[in-house]
């Protein structure tokens, strides 16, 4: 079986500004795509664009022109409720700062995405009980945000993000706010989810180490993706050396 694409992004641009104004073109015709099943890391540096790229990727924002397509599904022409909808089925997203609700429980938070599809309670806790046990908090479930540790955290919201298995999960500097350990511990589960169970992930990140886990790494640069990394048969050392230098040169 070909791979089947499952992010293709056709020449899209991103000007901010109004016409009669000054303008600012943040993205200058990207062109990438995400097959199934792969982990894809996107580098650069601060105003690169690639906060820009990930908001158009995840339906946050509209491209000035081009065309995203997420599972057969051109996003560009989606609007209002069918756009709420598809964003809330077939994408997840982790943030760098959790974006958990402190008032809710773990359970709770896992749950909402599937409460706001209007998924049985029954059907939601089986889902919720089967991504807890991937993650390992099966044990945390009642307990609330501010009981958890910053790991904890984040593994409830990547199983938030995952609870209703989106064609893509797409990770805003997800370990941005861990220290080292809890670090480490959430990239190794990302990449179990992607090598055991086919999860697609696109990983923004500006830390080398995170994005050795990557299979591919595209850098971005001043609004066009410049240069690709691939992994292939390399060790994870020393794919994150390769990255190491390559960053040095890109950030001339």
């Amino acid at each position: 079986m070909a791979d089947q694409p499952v992010v293709v992004v056709d020449q899209v641009t991103k000007t901010y500004g109004k016409p009669n104004e000054k303008q600012y073109q943040a993205l200058k015709g990207i062109n990438l795509t995400v097959n199934k099943g792969e982990f894809v890391g996107i580098m650069g540096a601060s105003g690169s664009g690639k906060t820009t790229l990930l908001n158009i990727l995840s339906t946050l924002d509209a491209p000035t022109s081009g065309q995203v397509t997420i599972n057969g599904q051109d996003v560009t022409q989606l609007r209002g409720n069918q756009l709420s909808d598809f964003r809330a089925k077939q994408i997840g997203f982790i943030f760098q700062d959790f974006n958990l609700l402190e008032n809710l429980t773990a359970r709770e938070n896992i749950t909402l995405p599937l409460s706001l599809q209007n998924v049985s309670a029954r059907q939601a806790r089986g889902a919720v009980d089967k991504i807890a046990t991937t993650l390992g908090i099966k044990g945390v479930l009642g307990h609330y945000p501010t009981e958890l540790s910053g790991g904890q955290k984040q593994r409830v919201a990547a199983a938030r993000a995952l609870v209703q298995e989106p064609a893509i999960l797409f990770g805003d500097e997800p370990t941005g706010a861990l220290d080292s350990t809890s670090a480490r511990e959430l990239l190794n589960t990302m990449e179990t989810l992607n090598q055991d169970q086919g999860v697609s992930i696109l990983l923004v990140t500006h830390d080398p180490f995170s994005a050795s886990y990557a299979q591919r790494i595209l850098f971005i640069k001043d609004g066009q993706i410049g240069q690709e990394l691939v992994h292939g048969d390399k060790t994870q050392e020393e794919f994150y050396q390769e990255i190491l230098s390559t960053l040095g040169t890109f950030q001339q």
